[in-house]
């Protein structure tokens, strides 16, 4: 999916607004939704930080909803259910920076070796357990393919060598961060 620059913000704009109009428990924003490709169904995270200092991050990996609503939900979700993190103050909301990372569709791997980093995010499951990192992960912490591969392993509660056994499957994808 290619967004233009106008998608792009009208995107931002709406994760904002659905953020804002929480605290006034008012239901998500629509605004108007013109682009056929905002009504694409698409998976997306959106990452809210402020001063630099992750906030918090949330996301579908694959498409259920039209892109627009799932970054309401996520943006919403991102600012008020991150366990991570204690839900976002009013005050917080004029400080946020907001990423907003589309994906494309996964695709499986048999070879660690076919992630490139900076391009690919990645997706770990083995049994029960699944973690994901987004691909400017690995670019933000300065990390290695070998390293991007153990912290997507740990995040998905398995030991970090986890990779290298047959029985995990490893998924990539690429984003369109803005």
């Amino acid at each position: 999916m290619h967004l233009t620059q106008e998608e792009k913000d009208h995107l931002k704009e709406l994760a904002l607004e659905s953020i804002r109009t929480k605290f006034q428990n008012e239901p998500e924003p629509e605004l108007g939704i013109e682009s056929e490709t905002l009504k694409e169904n698409c998976g997306a995270f959106v990452t809210l930080k402020i001063r630099g200092s992750l906030r918090g991050c949330i996301g579908l990996v694959v498409g259920m909803k039209p892109l627009y609503k799932t970054i309401t939900e996520m943006a919403r979700a991102a600012a008020f259910d991150d366990p991570r993190f204690t839900p976002l103050a009013e005050k917080e909301v004029d400080k946020l920076e907001i990423e907003i990372s589309v994906l494309s569709p996964l695709e499986k791997i048999d070879d660690p070796n076919q992630i490139e980093v900076g391009k690919h995010g990645i997706m770990m499951r083995r049994g029960y357990h699944s973690g994901l990192l987004l691909p400017q992960v690995a670019t933000e912490y300065g990390w290695d393919r070998k390293t991007f591969l153990r912290h997507t392993c740990l995040k998905a509660g398995l030991p970090e060598n986890a990779y290298q056994d047959r029985a995990t499957e490893i998924q990539i994808f690429t984003a369109e961060i803005f």
